[in-house]
């Protein structure tokens, strides 16, 4: 991998977009090597929370590297974006492990769209959030004009979108595009946290409910019918067994 790093430890995966000279800036390799980092987490027993972050105290993905599709045609804009959510943002936002962006600084353009995609955020105080897109002729190719309203509505959603303008850690914690804001120092620390939190419950129930909470967002989809059927699913297995063994006989459940 040459632009990310990972890192297994607690059975915590931390993924780092590591091109600090180009604020960690999303490429093709870089999509792709996400990609496929992802893939072979959600797949490693070991992983019960990834982690996303960028290198350095600058950005956590500033964007996309606009020198790679300056010259791109219609089609070969569709197709970017096409890509782009099917083999990442998409993988990300549907993995049954849990996925938390440790927002580290700036996250505009793709990288804001990378932290949507993601279950939920954390941000550093000095991070900066923001869909710039419109000030180059085009609009968030990645997500960015479904998953910004989703999280914060639709007019805040509009506003941020037509102006390109950013927003600080505080005013995204106020919109709800983050869920807490720290300092810079304690974030990969108070998001570890948070990880071992999750890690107290049973994989195969936070599977099934990032499952029935995702598809109440999708067209033809009926959330409620999903949440029925992973519900009743959770009963043939050995969790929900040690689960409610665990807290009738008065103790912490292993999972």
């Amino acid at each position: 991998m040459n632009n990310i790093l990972v890192d297994i430890e607690n059975n915590i995966a931390t993924v780092t977009i590591n091109r600090p000279t180009k604020l960690n800036a999303l490429n093709k390799e870089t999509i792709e090597e996400l990609s496929q980092s992802l893939a072979n987490l959600e797949e490693d027993e070991r992983v019960k929370v990834i982690i996303l972050t960028g290198a350095g105290e600058k950005a956590f993905v500033a964007g996309a590297d606009i020198a790679e599709f300056a010259d791109f045609d219609e089609l070969e804009g569709k197709k970017l974006a096409g890509k782009g959510q099917n083999d990442l943002f998409d993988v990300i936002e549907n993995c049954s492990t849990p996925v938390i962006a440790a927002i580290n600084g700036f996250a505009l353009g793709g990288g804001l769209e990378l932290a949507m995609a993601a279950h939920f955020r954390v941000a550093s105080e000095n991070a900066r959030l923001g869909l710039p897109e419109v000030s180059l002729g085009v609009i968030p190719g990645y997500g960015g004009t479904q998953r910004l309203p989703q999280l914060v509505g639709k007019g805040r959603a509009m506003e941020m979108i037509m102006t390109a303008g950013m927003i600080d850690a505080h005013q995204a914690l106020t919109y709800g595009l983050v869920n807490h804001v720290v300092a810079q120092a304690e974030l990969l620390e108070f998001t570890y946290g948070i990880a071992h939190k999750i890690m107290r419950n049973s994989p195969m129930a936070i599977a099934a409910a990032i499952d029935a909470v995702n598809a109440g967002y999708v067209d033809g989809t009926d959330g409620y019918q999903v949440e029925i059927d992973n519900f009743g699913s959770c009963f043939g297995t050995d969790e929900f067994v040690e689960g409610t063994t665990a807290f009738l006989e008065k103790r912490k459940a292993e999972f």
